[in-house]
């Protein structure tokens, strides 16, 4: 079967931009498409290649003419899933191929994709569940029946059976195939470092459940684990001198994080890290950082959200202020550099913008990202506050839009925010 797999293009607009000129809100970022790279690992037999649309925004016409693919696959994000139906729409029009759609506003809201342009909807991690799949049609099995694929019926409601997640679904005995993004590669840049950046995956899931985050849906809550000997094969594949471990939480289990970290020595890897940690699992763990560190970790992306411990608590975050604070220092000490991220409240004052700005200079967050909090389609935090939700179109859901109702005029919140972002490039380092 010929098979092409689709990443949508840059995606999504900008209020402060269209209604007050402000463009420093504004971000563009891209990043190889690794779960497009996992699925294509797990489909040996079969002919596929990888459009990512973010670096080729005009080649989906022709792609669909020169490749003819049998089945269409197409990833996004919430603020692509409008791009990701004018694809379809596109393929459609264009292509005999059969549909389907994944990733992470197909998981959460597989709902929005039950449409005629659209044949089937991966619900969750799919490695396994795609392969599964595409081995059902190939064989034009008309009882179609798999854990965590939906047929699309528009106009009736979804019929699928939810995932039970395990390591099977890891499918770990196949490498991702990095190859078929070779022509994109010197676009995936760290551009601070002006590196070539490359994606790993080491674990997926994660075992916490912030309101506002999707990513513990995507495993069914379940948190698992890759083995070190998948990782270090991924590692070694990439001719890359940064590697991004691009789970939502690197070190969620400590003994395996150990465990990598020394595999990584013992492989005689000579590369530098980037991977993403709670602020608690920093306290606890203070040598866990440290060997790390000996082994390459150059940054870590810490989900700091706010500065105090009622939004914390607000969000079902499990953390508290105090923590933060020792993980910053740990950290410095260390000699490990802080990828902070801080949500920002529509309901923020004049004075927690400043608050947040001075926190964020007085304990010397080395690169600071600010996004406004969003009540995405499928988190608890959307079922809290979507009475209050006025602005439904999902390409403003880019986490720098303000969705809900602003508390301070609302030119006036977007030109804090943008001061915020401006402040913090100019200061950055990594």
């Amino acid at each position: 079967m010929k098979i092409l797999l689709i990443n949508p293009p840059n995606s999504g607009r900008s209020i402060p931009e269209e209604n007050y000129g402000i463009t420093s809100v504004k971000q563009i970022f891209r990043g190889e498409p690794l779960a497009l790279e996992v699925l294509a690992g797990n489909l040996p037999d079969h002919d596929l290649e990888i459009l990512d649309l973010k670096v080729e925004p005009e080649g989906l016409s022709p792609a669909l003419e020169q490749f003819s693919p049998d089945l269409v696959g197409v990833t996004g994000m919430t603020c692509e899933a409008q791009s990701m139906l004018k694809i379809a729409e596109t393929i459609r029009r264009q292509s005999r191929a059969t549909i389907v759609v994944g990733g992470v506003h197909a998981s959460a809201d597989p709902d929005f994709f039950n449409r005629e342009e659209i044949d089937w909807i991966v619900v969750g991690l799919g490695k396994q569940s795609f392969r599964e799949l595409v081995d059902a049609l190939e064989q034009d099995d008309p009882t179609i029946d798999i854990a965590g694929v939906a047929r699309a019926t528009p106009g009736t409601a979804l019929q699928y059976r939810p995932r039970t997640y395990s390591c099977e679904d890891l499918a770990e005995t196949m490498a991702p195939r990095y190859d078929l993004v070779e022509k994109y590669r010197s676009e995936y840049t760290l551009e601070s470092l002006g590196l070539e950046l490359g994606f790993v995956n080491s674990a997926a899931g994660c075992p916490y459940d912030c309101s506002f985050c999707c990513i513990s849906s995507l495993t069914g809550g379940t948190y698992l684990t890759a083995a070190t000997d998948t990782v270090i094969r991924d590692i070694e594949m990439l001719q890359t001198p940064v590697v991004r471990l691009v789970d939502a939480n690197t070190f969620g289990n400590p003994k395996h994080a150990l465990a990598l970290a020394d595999a990584i020595e013992a492989a005689g890897i000579r590369k530098q890290f980037l991977a993403d940690v709670r602020s608690d699992s920093v306290v606890r763990h203070p040598e866990m950082m440290e060997r790390w560190k000996q082994i390459g970790l150059r940054a870590v992306v810490i989900g700091f959200e706010e500065i105090d411990d009622r939004a914390l608590g607000a969000m079902n975050k499990e953390n508290n202020a105090q923590i933060n604070r020792q993980a910053i220092e740990i950290l410095h000490r260390i000699g490990i550099t802080i990828v902070g991220d801080f949500i920002i409240s529509p309901d923020y004052t004049e004075a927690q913008f400043d608050q947040l700005g001075s926190f964020v200079r007085e304990h010397g967050i080395e690169l600071p990202m600010y996004t406004v909090l969003t009540p995405l389609p499928g988190t608890r935090l959307y079922e809290e506050m979507k009475d209050r939700i006025r602005i439904h179109d999902l390409d403003y859901y880019t986490l720098t839009n303000a969705v809900l109702p602003t508390r301070l005029d609302e030119k006036t919140f977007y030109q804090h925010y943008a001061a915020l972002l401006v402040e913090g490039h100019k200061a950055a380092k990594v």
